[in-house]
């Protein structure tokens, strides 16, 4: 039985053929494409992403279904469910530019954003320790994103649906 889920992912313009290979490699769960199932996180990175570029650019909210249940099933997925030591430890590698990211197909857990990115980086650059990142990062509620690293995840699961122009922008 197939479950969909929508994902969302926001931009600059229609992607209706993802490449997991299009983005940089240190992010936070290194290289792949990234959604989300938050229609509203996605729809503020559209606008992010917008307002970055020199050229009069519209925000677009791109709309995928996906059977997760049949991809957790056949490919080697992480799952963070909070922000904890091994999230911490596994964003800060690959914000370093490491490739553990490179032993999963998808990974899924929370953004280290404009909220947690100064904890992160202070733990990164030694200024903080584990314990007083975690401190920190324990008043936050983790968002959401997914990282497929994996093409075949795309070309076989992922469904493109729509992509929205999102008019209201002011730039």
């Amino acid at each position: 039985m197939f479950v969909m889920k929508t994902f969302y992912h926001g931009s600059i313009s229609k992607i209706d053929r993802p490449l997991t290979t299009a983005g940089r490699k240190n992010l936070d769960f290194g290289q792949g494409f990234y959604l989300t199932t938050i229609q509203e996180q996605a729809e503020k990175w559209a606008k992010f992403v917008a307002s970055r570029h020199l050229a009069k650019n519209t925000p677009c909210l791109n709309i995928y279904e996906m059977d997760i249940d049949n991809v957790t099933a056949e490919y080697k997925v992480l799952c963070f469910n909070e922000y904890d030591i091994e999230w911490l430890d596994f964003v800060v590698s690959c914000r370093k530019g490491e490739d553990r990211w490179r032993e999963y197909d998808m990974i899924t857990g929370g953004v280290a954003n404009d909220k947690v990115i100064d904890t992160v980086e202070d733990y990164k650059n030694g200024i903080i320790t584990a314990s007083q990142a975690l401190g920190q990062l324990k008043f936050y509620k983790p968002n959401n994103q997914i990282c497929i690293s994996n093409q075949r995840i795309i070309d076989n699961y992922l469904i493109f649906k729509d992509c929205i122009k999102l008019q209201d922008y002011e730039g």
